[in-house]
C-alpha cells in the first residue's frame, strides 16, 4: 500500500467526481436547468463554483445570472433533476471500492466531505451501498463555509475523533485540494475529466497525483 497512508488513521473523501463517476450528471442538469430561462450553460460556470457547497451554489447562481426562483427552489429542482442518476446509475470510480474495503479491512475510518446536498447523498448511498464502508457523512452546507475553507474536513476529523493530521483526504478540484491543505492534511488528488483545466495546480498543491484507485495499491 501506498506510503501516504503510514500512519494515518482516517481517510477523508470528496464524493463526485472522487470518489463517484459523477459528474456527467450535472452537465445534463446545467443544461436543462439554464434552458429553463432560455440561456446557454455558461462556459466558465464549474470555475466558478467549484468547492461551493449547493447552498452556496445555489446563491451564487440566483444572483449572478438573474434567476427568478428562490434558493431553496433552485436547489429542490437540482435534487429532482439529478436524483434518478444517483439512485440509479451512478457508479464509483475505478478501483474506489476496492480501496473502501481496504480501508474497512485495516480499520481505517472513513469519511465522505461533499458539497453535494444531502438529498443525493442519500440517494447514492441507497443506490452504491455507500454505509457500508463510510462512518461519518458531512455535506458543506452543515459547515459555515464550503471549500477551499477547511470547514468540512475539520468537521469530519473531530466526527472521527482525529487529528487533522492523521487524515489522508481525497479531492479531485482545486478548490478541495485547498481545502485538505487548509485543513493541515496531506491530499491525494484523483483525476477527474472536468477537472483538466486546472491539472498542473492540483498536481503541485497536492502530495500525490491518482489517475485511479488501484495506484494506491502498487508502492
Amino acid at each position: 500500500m501506498h506510503s501516504l497512508l503510514k500512519d494515518k488513521k482516517a481517510c477523508l473523501f470528496d464524493m463526485d467526481g472522487t470518489l463517484l463517476d459523477s459528474m456527467y450528471v450535472w452537465k445534463v442538469v446545467d443544461e436543462h436547468f439554464f434552458g429553463l430561462f432560455g440561456m446557454e450553460v455558461p462556459p466558465t460556470l464549474q470555475q466558478e463554483i467549484g468547492g461551493m457547497s449547493f447552498t452556496e451554489t445555489a446563491a451564487y447562481i440566483k444572483e449572478q445570472y438573474q434567476i427568478s426562483m428562490t434558493g431553496e427552489e433552485i436547489r429542490d429542482l437540482w435534487n429532482r433533476l439529478a436524483e434518478e442518476e444517483y439512485a440509479h446509475h451512478v457508479v464509483f470510480k475505478p478501483g474506489a471500492r476496492d480501496f473502501l474495503q481496504y480501508c474497512k479491512d485495516s480499520g481505517l475510518k472513513t469519511a465522505i466531505c461533499t458539497s453535494n446536498s444531502r438529498e443525493l447523498l442519500q440517494a447514492a448511498d441507497d443506490n452504491l451501498n455507500l454505509s457500508e464502508y463510510i462512518d461519518v457523512f458531512v455535506t458543506s452546507c452543515e459547515v459555515e463555509r464550503g471549500k477551499p475553507f477547511p470547514d468540512v474536513y475539520l468537521a469530519a476529523a473531530q466526527k472521527l475523533s482525529v487529528k487533522p493530521q492523521e487524515c489522508l483526504c481525497f479531492e479531485d478540484i482545486l478548490p478541495g485540494v485547498q481545502a485538505g491543505r487548509n485543513a493541515g492534511m496531506e491530499v491525494c488528488a484523483v483525476e477527474d475529466e472536468h477537472a483538466q483545466a486546472d491539472r498542473p495546480k492540483i498536481i503541485e498543491a497536492a502530495q500525490l497525483y491518482i489517475t485511479d484507485y488501484y495506484e494506491l495499491f502498487k508502492d
